[in-house]
């Protein structure tokens, strides 16, 4: 059996993606993660403290896939396209639920600055990653876009027919 940090951190990962932040308590996370409430408490001092360890977790788990796919090619416009596939790949593995950071951004108060903090540490590490791909700054700026369009809308229809839609837009871009 796990920890009971890493059950923790397991059991809160699946209920904020499944239900959200605000509807996951942390009576439900101790429950269903099979921890005492001290034991909670002794690795988290508040459930915002365990947003933020949550988000800190997925930026390295999503960054690292997200490197598997463009790695598997040489070209900037086949890594680009990598990209997009990815989305793809992470609709279909997590039924459509659409980008962590920005379904709790629209959960939380502007003064929860340390989990604003870590949200605005991903996007922009993403907007880097573009940049680096891409080089030119205004091109980045719009796949960048398109990339996070891609997410939201895939998550709102439940459907990848918008990140191919971006896909073409980026091929005619690049």
């Amino acid at each position: 059996m796990s920890s009971p940090r890493e059950r923790i951190m397991d059991t809160a990962s699946l209920l904020f993606r499944q239900q959200g932040y605000n509807r996951t308590g942390i009576n439900q996370i101790i429950s269903e993660a099979n921890v005492a409430k001290a034991s909670f408490y002794q690795h988290f001092k508040s459930k915002d403290e365990l947003c933020v360890a949550f988000l800190k977790a997925r930026h390295e788990y999503w960054f690292s896939e997200l490197m598997k796919y463009v790695s598997k090619s040489k070209t900037t416009k086949k890594r680009i396209f990598n990209a997009f596939d990815f989305i793809r790949y992470m609709n279909e593995i997590e039924d459509f639920r659409g980008c962590s950071f920005l379904n709790i951004l629209s959960e939380i108060s502007k003064e929860q600055d340390a989990i604003l903090s870590v949200i605005k540490k991903h996007k922009n590490d993403l907007r880097k990653f573009f940049e680096k791909e891409l080089g030119e700054e205004q091109l980045s700026a719009h796949i960048y876009l398109l990339f996070e369009s891609s997410i939201t809308e895939s998550q709102l229809f439940n459907s990848n027919e918008l990140v191919e839609r971006s896909k073409k837009i980026v091929n005619n871009l690049i």
